[in-house]
């Protein structure tokens, strides 16, 4: 399917508002994108228009943004395009855009952030999974540079 997907950056709008549905955590909130362009004239970076986004996020993403995403900050929203047309009462034209979220995170062009892992669940039993095991980052012993990156026990096997 040809689907139009894009990479947003701008800030947060709304507060992220997040519900339990049928089909599972669903999230929302408005994303404020506004161009910047540098005025010749003035000798200084000005706005420009301002485009309004609902970004949607689902499962266990919803969850994150509405435990990590907060009014005004500055976010980078990766997602399908959605864009809606409806009629009004009064037979007016009406058309949003929103974005149906693969990925969101702050921009980090613009400040800090410090990132959590979010426990994993077992489907069957609702309980959370033991976290993988971490790999050996370490450098490897001299005249071995095969071993960088592997895992402990399977580095301590070549060796």
């Amino acid at each position: 399917m040809n689907e139009t997907t894009l990479c947003v950056v701008g800030n947060v709008a709304t507060r992220p508002v997040c519900k339990e549905t049928a089909l599972g955590t669903s999230a929302r909130f408005r994303l404020a994108v506004t161009s910047r362009y540098w005025d010749r004239e003035k000798n200084e970076w000005t706005d420009g228009h301002t485009n309004f986004f609902t970004v949607w996020a689902r499962r266990t993403l919803a969850a994150n943004v509405s435990s990590s995403v907060s009014v005004g900050d500055p976010v980078v929203v990766q997602g399908r395009l959605r864009v809606r047309t409806e009629r009004t009462e009064e037979g007016e034209s009406r058309t949003w855009a929103d974005i149906d979220a693969t990925a969101i995170g702050h921009d980090l062009a613009r400040g800090t952030s410090a990132f959590r892992r979010t426990a994993r669940t077992e489907p069957s039993t609702g309980t959370a999974a033991p976290p993988p095991p971490e790999p050996n980052w370490e450098t490897a012993p001299a005249g071995r540079p095969e071993a960088v990156g592997r895992p402990q026990a399977e580095h301590a096997a070549v060796m």
